[in-house]
């Protein structure tokens, strides 16, 4: 009987271990800067990893009153840009901690 709460005694820690982890990987995330960009970098946006946007850059050349549409193109195309990157960072450094557990 008492060898089966060692186990578990084990077994928890490993997660409390694990969860300490998964928190610090992900406030590391979050700190980190991600940059995203459109055609030739006439547009460029930095975002943290928890998705918030710090700076946009949009080049004069590209600002032609009689052609909006390009620029918001533009911008959309930088900002999904830098959204993709931090996905993938997320799903590259949190899924090692994920990996095989149902539901995640």
């Amino acid at each position: 009987m008492m060898r089966g709460m060692g186990n578990m005694q084990g077994m928890m820690k490993q997660m409390q271990k694990m969860q300490k982890e998964m928190v610090k990987a992900q406030e590391e995330l979050n700190a980190k800067e991600f940059f995203g960009s459109a055609t030739n970098d006439l547009v460029k946006v930095m975002f943290t990893g928890d998705k918030k946007m710090k700076t946009i850059e949009v080049n004069p050349e590209l600002i032609d009153p009689e052609d909006p549409e390009m620029l918001q193109d533009m911008i959309v195309l930088a900002v999904n840009d830098a959204l993709t990157k931090i996905t993938q960072e997320t799903e590259q450094t949190m899924g090692k901690y994920t990996k095989g557990l149902p539901g995640l």
